[in-house]
């Protein structure tokens, strides 16, 4: 009880900014902060969804809360995002990269289209707004960026080869920003998740059933925005979820025989 009250008062009126935020793990991210009277920013493309969002953090919160539409994918509108961000808080304390999406299909049949948009959404737009936002933390000597990753960024499985390879690159780069800003007094936590309850699926398993055939591991947003939120001010280098595929994961690393065994068959659903 008083450790969840010293937290509470920790982060009362810090500011959070969430890509994805009007859907899935970000919207559930902006939720649980704004409850803990976090200023929640939410980013995404849709400013219909993000103004809904707002509405609820700020009756969450009693705090000021703010939707800035956003192409993650456009390193001009990140540009023009935290020039908004910029106008309207002091300093940012918490990014959480939650934008991405997937489509599951095999490597040679994923359109080149589909390819570079994945890795300018899941990699190289995550990779830009932590630089401008994680500049500002670096002068602060202070802040926190999480990125969510995904299992997948840990453990490739059949039809989800580029998407892992997004992921896989999430996983590299936030091991290396880690290191690189410790010093600087910001931390960097990455977030590996297996299946989550969201509209992710609608688009990387269109017309599929691949919930339904792994609901014994699927994750609830809620849950998994919680323990986002509880990372936050602690020195966590990553979270793992559901502990299953992290035990599986290490198989995959340590014996790749029954690693593969694991990947293409127990955790191949798709």
């Amino acid at each position: 009880m008083m450790k969840n009250l010293a937290q509470l008062q920790q982060l009362q009126g810090k500011v959070i900014v969430v890509t994805g935020g009007s859907s899935g793990i970000g919207k559930s991210v902006a939720y649980e902060a704004a409850s803990r009277g976090m200023i929640v920013i939410v980013l995404a493309r849709h400013l219909d969804a993000l103004e809904t969002v707002r509405q609820e953090c700020m009756a969450l919160s009693h705090q000021p809360a703010y939707a800035i539409p956003l192409d993650v994918s456009d390193p001009d509108d990140i540009d023009r995002a935290v020039a908004q961000i910029n106008a309207q808080v002091d300093q940012v304390d918490v990014l959480v990269n939650a934008a991405g999406f997937g489509v599951f299909e095999n490597a040679f049949d994923v359109a080149p289209k589909t390819v570079a948009q994945m890795f300018k959404v899941n990699v190289l737009g995550l990779m830009y707004l932590s630089q401008k936002l994680g500049t500002q933390m670096v002068t602060n000597e202070r802040g926190q960026i999480i990125n969510i990753s995904s299992m997948a960024g840990k453990m490739a499985t059949p039809k989800s080869a580029v998407y892992s390879a997004t992921k896989f690159a999430v996983r590299g780069y936030s091991d290396g920003l880690r290191l690189e800003l410790r010093p600087a007094g910001v931390q960097v936590t990455a977030v590996y998740l297996g299946p989550v309850k969201t509209n992710f699926f609608t688009t990387a398993d269109a017309g599929g059933d691949y919930l339904k055939q792994v609901d014994w591991i699927v994750l609830d947003p809620d849950r998994v925005a919680k323990r986002i939120v509880d990372s936050i001010g602690h020195e966590k280098r990553d979270i793992n979820m559901p502990a299953v595929m992290e035990v599986a994961a290490r198989f995959y690393q340590l014996f790749p025989h029954l690693g593969d065994w694991l990947a293409g068959g127990l955790f191949n659903r798709k």
